[in-house]
C-alpha cells in the first residue's frame, strides 16, 4: 500500500468536485443534495463548503424550487488556486513543518524541500482552471 504525502483536506476535496460539477450542468441551478449525492458527501458539510464559495465569489445560490449554486464566471476563467484557497487560505509554506524553535528554515533542507513542493503546486493550480478538471456526469 503507498500513501500520498500531499493530503487534500475534505472541505478541499468537496469544493473542487463540487464546482466541477456546477460547470458541468452548463448554467443550469444545481441544487446541494444533487451534489451531496453524487459526492456521497454530508449536505450540512457541502452547504458550509459552498456559503465560503460563494463568499469568495466563485458561485452563488438562488433560493427556492429550481435553485441552487452556478458559477459566478465562465469555467475556464476560475482556477483550481482560487477555489482552494477560498477554503484553505493562500498556499505557502513559512514555518517548520514539526513547528519547532530549533529549526532554521532556510537551512533546513525539509522546510527547502516543502517550500519547493509548496510553490509547485501552487504554480500548477494556479494555471490549471475548472474547465478543464472533468467529473463523470451523472444525472440527479
Amino acid at each position: 500500500m503507498s500513501v500520498s504525502p500531499i493530503r487534500v483536506s475534505e472541505a478541499a476535496s468537496l469544493a473542487l468536485h463540487a464546482s466541477a460539477i456546477i460547470a458541468g450542468r452548463g448554467g443550469d441551478p444545481v441544487p446541494t443534495e444533487g451534489i451531496a449525492s453524487v459526492l456521497g458527501a454530508s449536505e450540512a458539510h457541502l452547504a458550509k463548503v459552498l456559503q465560503r464559495l460563494s463568499r469568495a465569489g466563485l458561485v452563488v445560490g438562488k433560493p427556492g424550487p429550481g435553485g441552487g449554486f452556478t458559477l459566478t464566471k465562465p469555467a475556464r476563467k476560475i482556477t483550481l488556486q482560487e477555489i482552494y484557497e477560498a477554503i484553505e487560505g493562500t498556499i505557502g509554506f513559512e514555518r517548520c513543518l514539526f513547528e519547532l524553535p530549533v529549526c532554521e528554515p532556510a537551512e533546513c533542507p525539509l522546510s527547502c524541500m516543502l517550500a519547493k513542493v509548496s510553490q509547485s503546486i501552487q504554480k500548477e493550480l494556479g494555471k490549471t482552471t475548472l474547465a478543464e478538471f472533468r467529473v463523470p456526469r451523472r444525472a440527479f
